[in-house]
């Protein structure tokens, strides 16, 4: 595995933790928009995990 497949994927994991804070934030002011925050989850959870 090269650096850059590494640097990308720890760019992922950042991106996906930062998806999961915002998920929770949403959810605690506007509970009805999470719906909106999901879709950045999943694909930066499966983008970290090199699914796709």
């Amino acid at each position: 595995m090269d650096t850059a497949n590494k640097k990308s994927r720890g760019l992922y994991w950042l991106l996906f933790l930062l998806s999961v804070v915002v998920f929770f934030l949403v959810y605690a002011f506007a509970g009805n928009f999470i719906t909106v925050t999901l879709p950045f989850v999943v694909y930066f959870f499966a983008k970290a995990l090199d699914i796709i």
